[in-house]
């Protein structure tokens, strides 16, 4: 596994927010807080900023364990930074109102389209926000997440204006956690997307746990297979394999018709 300064490199985070902005012409930040860790670190690395930084809860029939923890880390920030304010979506009557106007597939696919729906609506919510305020959308995927596996919603948590985490393995994550003082509740909570409107984790949808993938990561990134492997580690190696290839669409610019050169009059 791999060695970086994560002290270092959370200094370094902080001045690159600070400098997007400038450059970016607005004022602040805008972040969806879900009760994970992922978005409490980058909520975290927000406040630090000294930029003014709106942590915006939005709950779908979210659980109640999930919103107490946001709303726990957010008051956490608030009493630590003056910079801080705290904003309450709840889009559950919203939610409820698409699902009972959109038409229905099979349930594996309805259910899956119903829990990406639920991420893209959080998307727009963001972004109405950070337009009238003047703040930029900040995004909480990690690496293995974002270029690993593409485990997110294309246009939903995927549509950010930037990231400051996506080069960050999970582990660094909750490694970067410790210097951020993040609360037990969300260090010790079991990660979970939360779109099912139930307590699955990502390890239950995966398959495999984070450090698992990150091996499987670095093992396809040297050019092995699943098949180079046995027992676990083939599972694993199968796991991250299928996924990595399967979410390429999620992780590769937009596919664009290119006009030919010759046929452009450019007289």
């Amino acid at each position: 596994m791999r060695e970086i300064p994560i002290e270092k490199i959370r200094k370094e985070i902080i001045i690159w927010l600070k400098e997007y902005q400038q450059k970016s012409f607005t004022k602040g930040f805008v972040i969806g807080v879900s009760g994970g860790i992922d978005s409490a670190v980058v909520s975290a690395l927000c406040a630090e900023t000294g930029l003014p930084t709106l942590c915006v809860t939005l709950p779908i029939h979210q659980s109640q364990e999930e919103t107490e923890r946001a709303i726990e880390h957010i008051d956490d920030l608030k009493s630590r930074f003056t910079n801080v304010q705290h904003q309450t979506l709840d889009l559950s009557h919203t939610f409820d109102q698409f699902v009972a106007d959109a038409p229905k597939a099979t349930k594996d696919i309805t259910d899956l389209s119903l829990a990406n729906a639920r991420s893209r609506l959080r998307m727009l919510s963001l972004y109405y926000l950070a337009q009238i305020n003047g703040y930029l959308v900040v995004g909480t995927g990690n690496k293995i997440e974002d270029f690993g596996i593409g485990f997110f919603t294309k246009y939903g948590d995927g549509g950010v204006d930037i990231n400051p985490v996506a080069d960050l393995l999970k582990t660094e994550v909750y490694k970067m956690a410790e210097g951020l003082n993040i609360i037990k509740s969300i260090c010790d909570a079991a990660p979970t997307d939360g779109l099912f409107g139930d307590s699955r984790t990502d390890e239950v949808q995966i398959g495999a746990t984070y450090p698992e993938l990150e091996w499987a990561m670095t093992q396809y990134e040297l050019g092995k297979k699943p098949e180079d492997f046995s027992g676990r580690q083939k599972e694993v190696m199968t796991i991250y394999t299928k996924r990595h290839l399967a979410n390429q669409h999620k992780m590769q610019p937009i596919p664009k018709y290119e006009i030919p050169k010759d046929w452009i009059d450019s007289r």
